[in-house]
């Protein structure tokens, strides 16, 4: 069984906590005596989130268990933190097996020297500054979560289910985070970078390597040539054969898999970006705004320059 230790901080964020919490819990109701997730503050009191949630930690610091893995969220409460939290996070970071920050719960480690000489990420709205402070670390801004050793940090919020996935997926194998990412309806594994969507948590099941690099190359390069025949050599195999393995590895028709991958790309660059219709289109693989718009029309029910109007939110950090 592996302890988990999630440190509790006033105007913590909440969904750092939870999000990483259930994602745990759920591969423990998976494969029970596997994981001990436990809480804990400096003084044991309850803290308040920056949402208002309170939450009550197992323990204090002091006599919380020695985890196998650390596990720090961010929110408010990273900006000016209690020193006696950066110097116990100084004495008994080291001695965790595993080290995981959640989006700017870096710059708790980062304050506690425990970042010095790895390649990190967090909350995208942070990183110029964790890099600026911090010039010892390499920040890299663009990955969901970044693994460096016994030290793996993650993007903002929602990344920590990511990571924390993709932690289950190595100490427990991809079926059991596939059951826990399937039950809390969220995708399995998004590409490192922010900007690119998992197509469909269904389609992330492909058990032969080939067509699982496929399925991240058609993801990481939505503008490229997708065609059967180009998919097909990349595995070599027939494109008849790679129809076939495909649709029945992922439950889609390589097309599909595709629409739904630009589709997705579309979406998000709408959403996050500023960039014009006619530029967007290119990028996702459209070639024009036309073919752009019917794909919207028709999955969506609304043109992309509607969709950008009803669906681009507000940008917002910890």
């Amino acid at each position: 069984m592996r302890t988990l230790l999630v440190v509790l901080f006033e105007a913590v964020q909440s969904l750092d906590v939870t999000g990483p919490v259930e994602v745990f819990a759920g591969a423990e109701a998976c494969r029970p005596g596997t994981y001990r997730v436990v809480t804990a503050s400096l003084d044991g009191a309850p803290v308040r989130t920056s949402s208002g949630l309170t939450l009550v930690p197992d323990h204090a610091l002091a006599d919380a268990p020695a985890p196998h893995t650390l596990i720090v969220p961010g929110g408010q409460g990273t900006r000016s933190p209690d020193p006696r939290l950066v110097d116990w996070l100084r004495r008994h970071g080291p001695r965790a097996d595993r080290l995981v920050s959640i989006c700017t719960g870096a710059i708790l480690l980062a304050r506690a020297g425990l970042l010095d000489g790895r390649r990190v990420t967090t909350h995208w709205a942070y990183c110029d500054t964790l890099a600026r402070d911090y010039p010892e670390i390499a920040v890299d801004p663009d990955p969901v979560y970044v693994r460096d050793g016994r030290v793996a940090t993650s993007a903002g919020v929602t990344a920590g289910i990511d990571l924390a996935l993709a932690l289950i997926e190595e100490d427990l194998g991809r079926d059991t985070a596939l059951t826990v990412a399937r039950h809390l309806v969220v995708f399995l594994r998004r590409p490192g970078n922010q900007a690119q969507f998992s197509a469909q948590l269904a389609a992330q099941t492909a058990q032969r390597a080939p067509l699982r690099e496929v399925q991240q190359w058609i993801t990481e390069h939505p503008a490229d040539d997708l065609s059967v025949e180009s998919l097909a050599t990349r595995c070599r195999l027939s494109p008849r054969h790679f129809a076939r393995a495909f649709r029945a590895e992922t439950g889609l028709s390589p097309g599909r898999y595709v629409d739904r991958v630009r589709l997705e790309h579309a979406r998000r660059l709408l959403e996050d970006t500023g960039a014009g219709v006619q530029e967007i289109s290119r990028a996702s693989g459209y070639g024009t705004p036309e073919a752009m718009r019917r794909a919207f029309l028709k999955a969506l029910g609304a043109a992309p320059a509607e969709y950008r109007r009803r669906f681009r939110p507000a940008l917002t950090t910890d």
